[in-house]
């Protein structure tokens, strides 16, 4: 496989970072602060936890609404409804200046902030980030986050060089270094699975999808880890935002990310790749099938890399020792 090209060289903003480990989220929980506007707790997401860092604003009702459609079966025509998805912008401001703006499923936007953050490379640990708050308004959803001050004072120096305005493809990402730089490296990590582990995390990530069962409009991205099952699951509208959340989420549960393999539904494509890598997951589990570019980074990274997974079939692509044939 050849190599990855590195972003080595750049400023510290725009490094590659090693795994995130539960500690630091454990240290950012005693500054973070969040604060909602128009928005409420949802209380049975957030039981038994001592943080708020996984804070649901909205009430559940804005994220699908049913609609109704004319249906046509079979040659009859008939009235009917259809449960449909939410989709918001969701803009994350740093420092008081608008980085990234997303359409995006208004659920779990905390956990977003955090995931979106550190896979982006925007900060190196979930520590880095000192308050998030959550403003609503008629056109959508501001994250703003407040960083530490070196941390955002790199940011805003790194605003002053861009040359242009950023496009959403590759949120707040001004270089070609940005885009290829290097996942981190998952050797060294343990992990191993079965078929049949693979075959649960599939079919346990389809039925927890409780937001795509009404829609059938929304990707699912899941936290599997062998003989506890499906750990946690989040969902978007976009495959990258959720794998976010579920990164925002997996550190802010103080679990540790190669103690799992990252699910998802969609395809896989060199920023999942990356996501997973920085989250310190060793596997990671595809119904669709991977990008050259996301195989090439896996094999670099040490990472296996298993997709076109259905049912009891699926390929490995890259490093297949973690699999117990």
């Amino acid at each position: 496989m050849s190599d990855v090209p590195s972003a080595a060289g750049g400023s510290d903003i725009r490094r590659s970072f090693g795994a995130l480990t539960p500690g630091d989220f454990d240290r950012m929980d005693a500054r973070l602060a969040v604060i909602m506007h128009h928005g409420e707790r949802n209380d049975e997401r957030s039981a038994g936890r001592e943080d708020n860092v996984n804070i649901n604003f909205v009430d559940k009702r804005t994220t699908c609404e049913t609609v109704p459609t004319i249906a046509v079966r079979g040659g009859v025509v008939t009235q009917a409804t259809r449960v449909v998805a939410e989709e918001v912008a969701i803009a994350f401001s740093y420092g008081g200046s608008s980085h990234a703006v997303m359409m995006a499923t208004p659920d779990d936007l905390v956990d977003f902030a955090v995931g979106f953050s550190l896979t982006e490379g925007l900060i190196g640990a979930a520590s880095e980030i000192e308050s998030i708050e959550i403003v609503r308004d008629a056109m959508g959803v501001d994250v703003q986050l407040s960083l530490v001050a070196d941390v955002e004072e790199k940011l805003r120096a790194r605003r002053r060089h861009m040359m242009g305005p950023v496009g959403c493809g590759l949120c707040g990402i001004e270089s070609l270094e940005q885009a290829v730089r290097q996942t981190p490296s998952v050797a060294a990590a343990p992990l191993t699975i079965t078929p049949a582990d693979i075959a649960t995390a599939v079919a346990s990530l389809g039925d927890r999808q409780v937001l795509n069962h009404a829609t059938r409009a929304v990707h699912g991205a899941g936290f599997y880890v062998p003989d506890q099952g499906l750990a946690m699951v989040r969902e978007d509208v976009g495959r990258h935002n959720a794998l976010d959340k579920l990164c925002g989420a997996v550190i802010a549960s103080g679990t540790t990310g190669a103690s799992g393999a990252v699910t998802v539904t969609s395809r896989l494509s060199i920023e999942m790749i990356q996501k997973a890598g920085i989250l310190g997951s060793p596997i990671i589990i595809a119904i669709s099938a991977p990008t050259a570019y996301a195989i090439r980074a896996a094999d670099e990274a040490g990472m296996t890399l298993i997709a076109v997974a259905r049912g009891e079939e699926f390929e490995i692509f890259t490093h297949s020792h973690r699999v117990i044939l």
